[in-house]
């Protein structure tokens, strides 16, 4: 994982005086791109390093900016041990074993037990209640196959169950929302596309290796084209599902309604989502207005009641 290896580079060149690119490369059985991509986000994190060309030249920390075990403060060593511990519930592996003891050898002695207890108040537990039980599996060979450049096959079933072959060279693990995807490059589609592994079957790891190509990150924020597409309808709801509701809107959208109810200005689409969305909520909730998705609601409705009319 890169958080391992930016860790491993940083404790080298304290160690070292100089290291070349390409030693770092065979150390870490890495290609130079990803070598120096790590010296960028290790220069970016604050932690100057100087590169220098020719016969013998390599990488050093900037002599004037030599560092020690208080390069990084209690807030900065309890972050880091809050971020690794997380990571460790759903992705495991030595390599997160051996950046948390690595960061911890960063502690001075007076200060652990202060920083642990900080890293301890916030806790990010990303296993899920229930559920698919491949996720934990499919976590690691997807993380396999990132790290090795090797192909992945499997079924992916799109939201409406149908399902497809697919061969993709993966390039990017993703947590978005809650859900777990990744980023690869469709052999089938011939593109790039966000996988998600909930609709993953028979996931296999093959041995066949691929070139990576120059990757396309995807895009993984839509707030403003959902916001031009949404519309304002006002919704009725019983307290009881109102922490339900704030995942979609804010405290502000809501107006009280006697003991029990609330008022809420709802951000809504016209489309099977968030018509679920109001659905799920049950007798919980009443689309009040506007009027044309109050009568599609009441469509909606008749159609679902003649499922059990017999």
């Amino acid at each position: 994982m890169k958080v391992d290896r930016l860790v491993s580079i940083i404790m080298i060149l304290l160690d070292k005086e100089r290291v070349s690119a390409q030693e770092l490369a065979d150390m870490f059985e890495v290609s130079l791109r990803t070598i120096y991509r790590d010296i960028d986000a290790i220069n970016m994190a604050g932690i100057p390093v100087y590169g220098a060309s020719g016969v013998g030249g390599g990488f050093e920390i900037m002599e004037q900016y030599k560092i020690d075990r208080n390069v990084f403060s209690s807030a900065d060593l309890s972050a880091i041990l809050m971020g690794l511990s997380s990571l460790s519930n759903m992705i495991q592996g030595s390599e997160l074993v051996n950046a948390l003891a690595k960061v911890r050898s960063f502690i001075p002695a007076d200060k652990a037990k202060d920083i642990e207890f900080r890293a301890d108040q916030i806790c990010i537990d990303l296993t899920p209640w229930m559920g698919n039980r491949n996720m934990q599996p499919y976590l690691e060979k997807v993380k396999t196959a990132l790290q090795q450049s090797k192909l992945l096959s499997f079924e992916y079933a799109d939201r409406y169950g149908n399902k497809t072959a697919r061969t993709v060279e993966p390039y990017q693990l993703v947590l978005k929302s809650g859900h777990w995807y990744f980023q690869g490059y469709c052999r089938i589609r011939n593109d790039y596309r966000l996988f998600r592994l909930s609709r993953i079957s028979d996931l296999k790891l093959q041995e066949t290796t691929f070139t990576p190509r120059d990757y396309q990150k995807p895009v993984l924020d839509f707030a403003e084209m959902l916001e031009s597409m949404q519309t304002e309808i006002k919704i009725r709801i019983h307290k009881s599902v109102m922490d339900r509701v704030l995942e979609f809107c804010s405290y502000e959208n809501f107006s009280p309604d006697g003991d029990a109810h609330y008022i809420v200005r709802f951000p809504f689409i016209e489309n099977d989502f968030y018509y679920n969305i109001l659905f799920g909520l049950g007798d919980k909730c009443e689309c009040l207005e506007p009027v044309h998705i109050r009568a599609e609601m009441k469509r909606r409705l008749h159609d679902m009641a003649g499922l059990y009319g017999n």
